[in-house]
């Protein structure tokens, strides 16, 4: 509403005036009230005519107010016949959830990004809704590009592209990949702080349904043992477990090759310059520590025991030596009960040709009541094998109960050797030694115990990335065969990756991955006779909580066009 006003000869009033489309399309306008003339109002809101103008503008937007707060309150009557069919083609259901995952998209102002490319390239097409739509499908309804079409489809924002622009788009979106991840990283900080002190490295990778290699696609030690050909990538995360930058190699590669590329990129174009590099033991070969202890870096890595020298492993066997983690007081691990829970450590310098480190081997009682548990049921696998006389190893399995089956060559008396297997009772000691221990090795020498081992503790987040992608995001298997394309695939489940876990967040962490994906897939709605749509989902509290976080909400019982239409710009962050 605004305000309007009208001059005669002896007189100036004014008016609130509502503008509105009336049943012939044509735009006009009705008074909604008189406010008086200006003669009228000086003595009480002047005493110039700019005072009582300002005051007008305050009535007419209380006015506003009002009157929205009247049409969201007011009744709606729908009247339905059982005797009417519906409608051919008219389109009854529509996603919702995806509003929630567009207000973290517009957050890390992506839009921005889009037009980036848009100035660049020249394209006619929406990127932006391309690429959104995309991220979106790709966390509620995992599935082809094709078929992600069809879920955008039914979104409450229908696709302003068509099918063919998405292949397009993929083309562009692979060519930038780099420019895409450093600027989402860049613009995240709109969301908050990133703690970017502390980067997780970790690689993994993804089957293909193709027959033979083809490009990066290369025959490898895939994590499925699939025999298809693969592709690795590489992934770094924050120390909130967000992450941060991906790349691509091919599947034969060794992994530890993947790393000083993308780390350097990271220091070139993130700006990342002063981190503490974390990884497993698969990651952290002595020149990969040799890089990270450069410039204002620093690393903590898992040292495997197994591999130290005769004199190293054996300190790190020895019960001896141990203190407990929170009061550095020393402590007789041989004595512990197997339900205690206290973590306990020891530590020496451990110094090779060119690095100073600190070697930290800690012990759980209950990691090691686990293990041996675990060991325990192995073991009586094995014995069943002998007993059948089914005792095969499968080589590439190292957890394979068959590994304690023990081979030994006899003969009779000038007859050839006959093979006996038992039950190898050195290997089962032999494993048994490494019950509950861990160990660590860092460059940061004058740092508290509980604080590297804090840091380490977080590689956790980096696995769960993987699983979310594979399992929850469906990024494996892979049909895609050009290799623009295939990096434009892995960048949109990397957003997707990245948005959910920025959602993730917003909640305070209090719900599991399948929880908040289960609530958002079941947002939808159901569009009423033209007039607006009813919420098909149950109100619960996390269904509050999305709500509270993203700021709107779509749970009243009806929900007009108009209000819909809000929320869609809200989620954008335009209102």
């Amino acid at each position: 509403m605004r305000v309007v006003t009208s001059k005669s000869k002896n007189a100036e009033s004014f008016y609130i005036s509502k503008g509105y489309v009336n049943d012939k399309g044509v735009s006009t306008s009705v008074i909604v009230r008189k406010l008086g003339t200006l003669k009228e109002l000086l003595p009480e809101h002047g005493p110039t005519r700019d005072d009582v103008m300002a005051w007008a503008r305050e009535e007419a937007r209380l006015e506003t107010l009002k009157y929205k707060q009247e049409q969201e309150e007011k009744q709606i009557k729908l009247t339905f016949r059982a005797d009417r069919q519906l409608d051919y083609g008219k389109q009854v259901f529509y996603r919702g959830g995806y509003l929630f995952l567009q207000s973290i998209y517009y957050q890390m102002q992506m839009q921005k990004i889009c037009r980036k490319l848009k100035q660049r390239y020249k394209f006619k097409y929406d990127i932006n809704a391309i690429l959104s739509d995309l991220i979106y499908a790709r966390i509620l309804e995992p599935c082809s590009k094709r078929s992600s079409y069809k879920v955008a489809s039914e979104f409450l924002e229908r696709p302003s592209y068509q099918l063919h622009d998405v292949y397009r788009a993929l083309d562009v979106l692979g060519a930038e990949c780099d420019m895409i991840q450093a600027e989402v990283y860049k613009n995240s900080h709109f969301l908050g702080q990133r703690n970017d002190k502390i980067l997780y490295y970790d690689c993994t990778n993804y089957y293909f349904e193709i027959e033979q290699e083809d490009g990066s696609k290369k025959y490898g030690k895939g994590k499925e043992h699939r025999p298809n050909p693969i592709i690795q990538m590489g992934l770094f995360m924050d120390g909130d477990g967000i992450p941060l930058a991906f790349s691509l190699f091919p599947g034969n590669a060794n992994e530890q090759t993947s790393l000083k590329p993308l780390e350097k990129k990271i220091l070139r174009d993130f700006g990342c310059q002063k981190f503490i590099y974390c990884s497993d033991a698969g990651l952290a070969s002595e020149s990969i520590r040799e890089y990270n202890h450069m410039g204002e870096r620093a690393y903590i890595v898992t040292q495997s025991i197994k591999k130290l020298k005769k004199e190293e492993k054996e300190w790190a066997l020895s019960p001896q030596g141990f203190k407990r983690v929170s009061d550095d007081k020393p402590v007789d691990i041989t004595k512990l009960p197997e339900d205690d829970k206290g973590l306990y450590y020891k530590d020496e310098p451990y110094t090779t040709k060119k690095l100073h480190q600190r070697l930290i081997i800690t012990y759980s009682p209950k990691y090691a009541a686990y293990q041996r548990s675990i060991r325990d049921k192995q073991v009586e696998r094995a014995q069943k094998m002998l007993d059948s006389g089914k005792a095969k190893r499968n080589q590439k399995n190292p957890n394979d109960p068959a590994r304690f089956i023990g081979k030994m060559a006899v003969t009779k008396d000038g007859e050839a050797a006959d093979i006996k297997q038992y039950l190898d009772e050195d290997k089962i000691a032999e494993e048994a030694q490494y019950d509950g221990l861990y160990a660590v090795c860092t460059d940061l020498l004058d740092d508290e115990v509980g604080d590297i081992l804090k840091v380490s503790e977080g590689r956790w987040q980096i696995e769960e990335c993987f699983r979310i992608m594979k399992t929850d995001f469906s990024a494996r298997p892979v049909y895609l065969r050009e290799e623009n394309r295939i990096r434009a695939h892995f960048l949109i489940c990397f957003l997707a990756l990245t948005i959910y876990r920025y959602l993730e967040k917003k909640l305070d962490l209090k719900y599991t991955c399948e929880e908040l994906l289960e609530t958002l897939k079941g947002m939808n709605f159901a569009k009423i006779q033209e007039q607006g749509f009813i919420p098909l989902y149950k109100r619960e509290t996390i269904t509050d909580d999305l709500h509270e976080a993203c700021g709107f909400r779509t749970d009243y019982q009806f929900m007009t066009k108009s209000k819909m239409r809000t929320i869609q710009k809200k989620s954008k962050g335009k209102e």
